[in-house]
C-alpha cells in the first residue's frame, strides 16, 4: 500500500511531472507561502521576459530625482530673506516693523501720532526717559514700507545675520541706533544752552530704523569681498552725502554718516566674531576633513 503525504500519493509523482513538462507544479496543502502556479515558462540566466518591463522604468521606479544643480539654483534666491529658523532676528524684527507700519497707516490719526511724539529720540525725552525712547523710536519706520531704509532691511540684516549670527546682529543695530543718536541729540541740547538754536530745537520728531540700517550696511560691508565691498561703501556714502548738500534734514544726515562710520569701524570685532562661529581658517594641505580640523586643534 503506498505511502501517503497530507492525504496525496507519493506513487506517481515523477510520471506527473514528466507529463507536465514545464507547467509548475500545483501548491501543495498546508505548506504556507508558496507562489501560485502561473503557467509560464522558466527563464533562462540572462534572459528578460518579453512581458516584464526593463529595470528602472516600471511604475514602481517613480520619477526621475531632479538634478542637483537644478535644485541648488533656489537657493541663494531664499538665502537673501529671512526665515525663521535661518535668521530669526531679521525674521521676527521684519514682522513687527510690518504690523507698525500697517498701523501707522490705517490706525486712529490722533493715536497715531501720540505715539510717535512719545517715541521721538529729541533732546526732551531723552532726558525723561531715554531707555524707552531709544527702544520705541526703533519700532517704527519713517516713511512706511515704501521707504528705503525699510526696503533694505531685510535683506541687509539677513545678510549679516547669516555672517555673524542674531544676537550680534541685534547688537551692531541697536548699537549704532543708540551711537548716532546720542551723537546727533547732545549737540544739540549744548547749541540751545549756548544760545545758537532756539529752544523749539529740543522736541521735534525723530524716529526710525534709519541709524541702525545704515550701521549694518557698514558692518556688512567688512564681511563682503572687496569687489563688493567698495561699491557698496561708495554708493551708500554718495546718497548720504548728497542728502548732506541738500540740507532738507542735517541732523539726520550727519546720523547716517556717522552710523555708516561706526559699521566700519566695527570691522576687527565683527572678524574676530566670524571667526569663531565658523572656525578659524584652514591650514595649507587640509582640505577640510573633521579629523584633520580635531587634530590641528589638539
Amino acid at each position: 500500500m503506498p505511502r501517503t503525504v497530507s492525504g496525496l500519493a507519493t506513487t506517481g509523482g515523477a510520471q506527473g511531472d514528466e507529463a507536465s513538462g514545464d507547467r509548475a507544479p500545483a501548491p501543495l496543502p498546508g505548506v504556507p507561502r508558496q507562489r501560485p502556479a502561473q503557467g509560464r515558462r522558466p527563464v533562462q540566466e540572462g534572459q528578460v521576459r518579453a512581458d516584464e518591463p526593463e529595470p528602472g522604468t516600471g511604475p514602481e521606479s517613480g520619477p526621475a530625482p531632479a538634478p542637483p544643480r537644478a535644485r541648488g539654483r533656489l537657493r541663494p534666491a531664499r538665502r537673501l530673506l529671512p526665515t525663521p529658523t535661518g535668521t530669526p532676528f531679521t525674521f521676527s524684527y521684519t514682522v513687527l516693523l510690518l504690523a507698525t507700519s500697517l498701523f501707522a497707516e490705517y490706525g486712529d490719526p490722533g493715536l497715531v501720532s501720540e505715539l510717535l511724539r512719545d517715541s521721538s529720540t529729541d533732546v526732551v525725552h531723552l532726558m525723561r526717559a531715554p531707555l524707552l525712547v531709544l527702544v520705541a523710536s526703533a519700532l517704527w519706520s519713517a516713511g512706511g514700507l515704501v521707504s528705503a531704509y525699510a526696503l533694505a532691511f531685510p535683506f541687509v540684516l539677513t545678510a549679516l545675520e547669516r555672517r555673524i549670527g542674531g544676537l550680534r546682529t541685534a547688537a551692531v543695530f541697536f548699537g549704532g541706533h543708540v551711537l548716532a543718536t546720542l551723537a546727533t541729540e547732545v549737540p544739540v541740547a549744548f547749541s540751545v544752552a549756548a544760545g545758537q538754536l532756539p529752544e523749539s530745537s529740543l522736541q521735534r520728531l525723530d524716529y526710525g530704523i534709519s541709524f541702525g540700517v545704515m550701521t549694518c550696511i557698514g558692518a556688512l560691508a567688512g564681511m563682503l569681498p572687496g569687489w563688493a565691498r567698495l561699491p557698496l561703501l561708495a554708493g551708500v556714502g554718495f546718497l548720504s552725502l548728497t542728502d548732506l548738500l541738500a540740507y532738507a534734514d542735517p541732523m539726520a544726515n550727519w546720523g547716517h554718516l556717522l552710523s555708516l562710520a561706526v559699521g566700519v569701524a566695527a570691522w576687527p570685532v565683527l572678524r574676530h566674531w566670524r571667526a569663531r562661529r565658523t572656525g578659524p581658517p584652514p591650514l595649507l594641505g587640509d582640505l577640510g576633513h573633521p579629523a584633520l580640523r580635531s587634530a590641528r586643534t589638539r
